[in-house]
């Protein structure tokens, strides 16, 4: 994972400091911000190499990004990339039609083709866009139909962008916590997934192979699991229900992973309390409530299961980082 901050560059250097950057690390393109707020322009930007999919989350107050027929000659990559918004709110052009975008909600663009994005905060703090750029090739969809979805808003709130969103959201946010090993997985259920939400607002379901099917509901219920370890009616039945599929598809889904839906859950709160134990700022916290703020409602439960899988009390691992 690369980070960038401009805080370094002087103030009326860094827009064209993020051309350049943006010639070497993606493509050619050009950015302006709000007229008269170039001198306090700021940007951070975390890069992940996810196989094939290059990931970019980019965090800035305001924020225009061009790509004209000029720079498209000067170099087109001929790759495909989905932005969704994390934080503020966004507006995508491209052949003729705008995508007004909120939270969660995704667009797809083509790198071959003029296009415009604009994105700034809403309320306190900056806004942030993650962006996926990946090979055409990797999409198993007909490339026409997908030309025909550049700039249409695929809505975070509702059916399979609904399940998207929440992949991509929790992608966000744990992008800089992926071992090489881990990025590679995550980049097939990356393109699972997207495949999953644009053939479903291209309603070519039956053009999507099975497994990535498979894989990109599997993806998209782990997301649903992790935006919701906190409660405590969590349960497999529940997890169903939210993803419109039976409780044995269900369960026969993370068998075929060698899990079960519980065991899963479990760890992936244990894995929580873990780091919120050995945070030196949570020192004073209670064991039991950490325990509660990741769903564990009995403290000899959690106790239990923390020793099975750590080989030692919650007491005595938060110890070792108080040292």
């Amino acid at each position: 994972m690369d980070v960038v901050s401009f805080a370094a560059v002087p103030a009326h250097e860094r827009l064209s400091f993020w051309r350049e950057m943006s010639s070497k690390m993606w493509m050619p393109l050009d950015a302006h911000c709000e007229p008269g707020l170039e001198g306090a322009f700021q940007a951070h930007v975390a890069l992940g190499g996810l196989g094939l999919v290059q990931a970019t989350l980019l965090t800035a107050p305001s924020l225009t990004i061009r790509r004209t027929p000029r720079l498209i000659r000067r170099c087109d990559p001929e790759t495909f990339f989905v932005t969704c918004t994390v934080r503020g709110h966004a507006i995508g052009e491209q052949a003729g039609r705008q995508a007004d975008l909120g939270v969660g909600d995704l667009m797809l663009r083509d790198s071959s083709h003029p296009y415009l994005t604009r994105f700034e905060a809403r309320g306190a703090g900056d806004g942030q866009v993650l962006s996926l750029q990946f090979p055409r090739s990797l999409l198993p969809l007909p490339e026409r139909g997908l030309r025909a979805l550049n700039s249409v808003p695929i809505r975070g709130e509702r059916g399979m962008g609904a399940l998207a969103s929440q992949f991509l959201l929790q992608l966000a946010r744990h992008l800089e916590e992926f071992s090489p090993a881990e990025a590679m997985r995550v980049s097939t259920l990356t393109i699972d997934v997207l495949t999953a939400a644009l053939a479903g607002a291209l309603d070519a379901h039956s053009a999507v192979p099975p497994n990535s099917r498979r894989r990109a509901l599997l993806a998209q219920i782990h997301a649903f699991i992790q935006a919701n370890l906190g409660e405590a009616d969590l349960t497999p039945a529940a997890i169903a229900v939210a993803h419109h599929i039976s409780l044995r598809y269900l369960n026969k889904l993370f068998r075929a992973e060698g899990h079960t839906v519980a065991a899963w859950i479990r760890e992936r709160r244990l894995e929580r309390c873990r780091r919120d134990l050995a945070e030196p700022h949570l020192a004073g916290y209670p064991i039991n409530a950490i325990a509660a703020r990741w769903g564990f409602t009995s403290p000899a439960h959690f106790s239990q299961a923390f020793r099975s899988a750590y080989g030692m009390s919650p007491r005595e691992f938060r110890l070792q980082y108080a040292r």
